[in-house]
């Protein structure tokens, strides 16, 4: 059910333009009512991938291949590569999964980003973290969703720091090496982008708000058709992209602004996670989902917005860990668009830095209005309608909002 939360409209959207065939890892449920047919085959492994691929090319004319799946970029290049289909070139998105090439990259083709060394030891992140300076920030170099990801803010910190991140770290795939970075101070954005045969059109620009410090939490998002920071950092996330070589696809660019000029984070090179794709439509009119599946198809995206307003997404977490013993939606407030909850009573909730967004993340809601403000201010009243209540694992049942 939590894929169909947070993907089910980017398979709607699909669906309604192209017959979909899906390779999934298992047998699909929800998703049968917007497939024409399917294979069973573990997406990270390129031998079962590239056999289910097959499989589906002998029933079927394939015209594209697409994820929105950060873990599997790399292998569905791969496939589409096999299949003579378009696609960005694996090679490149290996170096947007890998953090240490991307940030190499950056610096190489002058893209502002942040100082860094790749470390796997902890005596070496401390050497790191010597030369760069405190603040730093620990992530694995390949993983995805702020997993693995914390600031330590003094030398005395580095120790947990480390553990935390090289954690994630030693489940990565194109690296398991830890990173040490330079903190950027400053208001997060993301910049989701369309590019297709080399050439980027930026849609739109996301404020997001982090939390649960030391950790890099996402608790919420809003999108404005007429943000004027779009101007501002538009050129960087471009410039991103070109050093990156993405030639093609929907891509979600983090960056950071400090004292008020960009830095990059990093570069997804698939759609936004956390229901963006949706605020861009709310807010814009322009489907990135479509667009995805246009490019992969080689046909060229239609990105004219349709409408100019804004769209928010608060994401619903406990103030602590324990079981979850109450919840329910309240009434229908202004400007709510939906209400999903991925969590139900008896579930157990655990935050960082013992759980991450998964264990964590009980749900989220979605507004609209005609500037940021109203749609934040939407998303607060419908926040505080909520009914959730959270047993403490040691001191008893407390309320969580």
């Amino acid at each position: 059910m939590e894929a169909r939360a947070y993907r089910g409209t980017c398979l709607e959207s699909v669906a309604a333009h192209y017959d979909v065939v899906l390779i999934s890892g298992a047998e699909p449920t929800w998703e049968k009512d917007f497939l024409l047919d399917y294979e069973v085959a573990d997406p990270a492994d390129q031998a079962a991938l590239n056999a289910a691929g097959d499989a589906l090319a002998e029933r079927h004319v394939l015209a594209g291949v697409m994820t929105w799946t950060e873990w599997y970029l790399v292998a569905v290049a791969r496939l589409a590569r096999r299949l003579g289909l378009p696609t960005t070139a694996p090679e490149a998105l290996q170096g947007c999964r890998n953090k240490h090439t991307s940030r190499t990259l950056f610096a190489r083709h002058g893209v502002p980003s942040a100082a860094f060394v790749s470390v796997r030891t902890e005596l070496e992140a401390r050497a790191a973290a010597r030369r760069i300076g405190f603040p730093v920030v620990l992530k694995p170099a390949s993983h995805a969703a702020s997993m693995g990801v914390v600031r330590a803010d003094t030398a005395d910190e580095l120790a947990t720091a480390y553990a935390f991140a090289a954690r994630t770290a030693g489940r990565g795939v194109e690296s398991t090496q830890v990173l040490v970075e330079e903190y950027l101070g400053g208001p997060e954005v993301s910049v989701e982008c369309v590019t297709h045969q080399g050439r980027t059109t930026v849609v739109a620009l996301t404020r997001k708000t982090v939390g649960m410090a030391p950790y890099f939490e996402e608790l919420a998002h809003v999108v404005d058709a007429n943000d004027p920071l779009l101007a501002t950092v538009s050129p960087v996330a471009v410039a991103a992209l070109d050093a990156l070589g993405v030639t093609d696809g929907v891509s979600h660019v983090e960056i950071r602004i400090v004292d008020g000029r960009p830095r990059l984070i990093e570069v997804n090179a698939r759609i936004g996670g956390d229901m963006i794709s949706h605020l861009v439509y709310l807010a814009t009119g322009v489907d990135l989902a479509r667009a995805a599946a246009d490019i992969a198809c080689n046909q060229v995206p239609d990105l004219a917005p349709t409408r100019a307003r804004a769209a928010a997404i608060r994401l619903i977490y406990p103030a602590h860990s324990g079981t979850l013993t109450e919840l329910a939606a309240g009434d229908a407030s202004p400007g709510l668009e939906r209400v999903s909850f991925q969590k139900q009573v008896g579930d157990r909730l655990v935050l960082p830095p013992r759980g991450d967004m998964f264990s964590a993340r009980i749900g989220y809601l979605i507004t609209t209005g005609s500037t940021a403000a109203q749609a934040r201010a939407h998303a607060t009243e419908a926040y505080r309608s909520l009914t959730i209540q959270v047993a403490a694992e040691e001191e008893g049942a407390a309320a969580a909002s």
